[in-house]
C-alpha cells in the first residue's frame, strides 16, 4: 500500500509523481494548483447561483464559469486515473476514496437538505441511487474509473465517448437514476484527461497560449451575456436530454458536439493561466475533496440564512464581489489540513477489515 495513491474523485494523497533529488516521490504542483483554482471556481458557481434572476450579468457569468469549470475538474480526474487497472488495492482505494464517501455524504445531504426545505426530518429515506446535488460526482467517478480498462483497450476512446454522450442527449427514456445522464454527457471529458499526456499540458501553457487566454476568456463572458436569454443555462448540468428542453432530438447530438469544443478550448486557457510552481495555495490542492464536499451544506444554508436577502445586497454589483470572495475564502479553509484532518474518517477510511488482505498489494 505505500504505491503512489491516485485521484479520489476531488483528492488524492498524490498527484502526479515527480522523482526528487533523494529518491522521493513528490507533488505535481501545476496538478495540485489546477485542483485548487477548479474547486474555487465550483463553490463561487454555487454562490452566483440565487443571484441569476437578479442580472443579466450575474447569469451571464454563470454561464461562462458552468461552460469550463466542471469539465476542467473532469478532465484532472481522468488524467490521475490513467493507472486504473482493476488490480485489488486499487479497487480497494476506489471503494474507500469515493464510494464510502458517497453513502455517508450522499445520507448527510437527504437529512440536511430536507431539514433546510421543510425544518422537518420526519421521512428517513435515503436514496443511494438518486445522487443529492452536488453528490453525482463521486458517483459518476466511481462509475467512470471502473470503465478505465475499456477506454484503454478500444482504440478511438474519446469519439466513442462522444458518440455515447450524443445518443444520452437524444434519450429522455434514460431516466434519473444514478444520474446517467450527467455520467454520460460528462463522460467524454474524463476519457479527454485518459488520453492526455504530459506534453499537452506543456503546449497549452506555452506563452502564446497564456497571451490569447485572457482575451478569449473575455469573448466567452461576451458570448455567455449574448446567449443568456436566448439559451437555458441548464444544458451545462448535462442532465436533461434535448427533448426535456422542448428541442428535436438531433440538437441533443448538435449540443454535445459544440459544448465540448466550448469547453475544450476554454479548458485549455484555465490550464495556460495555472502556475506551474508552488504557490502559496498548492498544498490546498490534496484538500479538495473535503471543500468539495462540505461546501454545498453552507452554500444552500446560506439560503436559508437569508444571505441573499434583498436588505443585505443591495445591488448586484455589491452582491457579486461579496458574495465571491466570501465563497473563495471558505472553500479555502475547507481545503486546509485542520479540515481534512477533521474529516479524515470519512472521506479517507481505513476499511482493510473489508477486503481480502491476500488480494491487496
Amino acid at each position: 500500500m505505500n504505491e503512489t495513491r491516485q485521484l479520489t474523485g476531488t483528492q488524492e494523497t498524490a498527484a502526479v509523481p515527480r522523482q526528487a533529488a533523494g529518491g522521493a516521490k513528490q507533488r505535481d504542483a501545476f496538478f495540485d494548483n489546477a485542483k485548487y483554482l477548479a474547486i474555487v471556481l465550483v463553490a463561487i458557481g454555487h454562490a452566483w447561483e440565487p443571484l441569476r434572476g437578479d442580472s443579466r450579468v450575474a447569469s451571464a457569468l454563470y454561464m461562462a464559469v458552468y461552460a469550463f469549470h466542471m469539465p476542467a475538474f473532469i478532465v484532472i480526474s481522468g488524467y490521475l486515473s490513467r493507472s486504473f487497472d482493476g488490480r485489488a488495492d486499487r479497487v480497494q482505494r476506489l471503494v474507500t476514496g469515493v464510494l464510502v464517501p458517497y453513502v455517508v455524504f450522499q445520507v448527510a445531504y437527504t437529512l440536511v437538505l430536507r431539514r433546510l426545505a421543510d425544518g422537518e426530518n420526519d421521512d428517513t429515506y435515503v436514496g443511494l441511487f438518486e445522487p443529492r446535488w452536488l453528490m453525482w460526482f463521486l458517483l459518476a467517478l466511481f462509475i467512470w474509473r471502473l470503465t478505465v480498462p475499456v477506454w484503454k483497450a478500444v482504440r478511438w476512446p474519446l469519439p466513442i465517448s462522444l458518440l455515447v454522450a450524443a445518443v444520452a442527449t437524444a434519450s429522455p427514456s434514460l431516466g434519473s437514476d444514478l444520474q446517467i445522464q450527467r455520467v454520460l454527457q460528462f463522460m467524454p471529458f474524463f476519457v479527454l484527461g485518459l488520453v492526455l499526456r504530459q506534453e499537452h499540458f506543456q503546449l497549452v501553457r506555452r506563452a502564446a497560449v497564456r497571451l490569447l487566454a485572457v482575451p478569449v476568456f473575455a469573448g466567452a463572458l461576451l458570448v455567455a451575456y449574448w446567449a443568456e436569454p436566448r439559451l437555458p443555462y441548464q444544458w451545462f448540468y448535462h442532465k436533461q436530454s434535448a427533448q426535456e428542453f422542448g428541442e428535436p432530438w438531433w440538437m441533443g447530438p448538435v449540443m454535445t458536439l459544440l459544448m465540448f469544443g466550448c469547453a475544450v478550448v476554454l479548458i485549455a486557457c484555465f490550464f495556460a493561466l495555472v502556475p506551474g510552481r508552488r504557490m502559496w495555495f498548492t498544498a490546498l490542492g490534496a484538500g479538495t475533496i473535503s471543500g468539495y464536499l462540505l461546501h454545498g451544506f453552507l452554500a444552500r444554508a446560506s439560503i436559508e440564512w437569508g444571505w441573499y436577502d434583498g436588505e443585505r445586497m443591495s445591488g448586484i454589483y455589491f452582491a457579486l464581489p461579496v458574495t465571491t470572495a466570501v465563497a473563495a475564502v471558505v472553500i479555502t479553509v475547507l481545503c486546509t489540513p485542520p479540515v481534512r484532518r477533521l474529516f479524515k474518517p470519512v472521506m479517507e477510511p481505513r476499511l482493510d477489515w473489508l477486503f481480502r488482505r491476500g488480494d491487496r498489494a
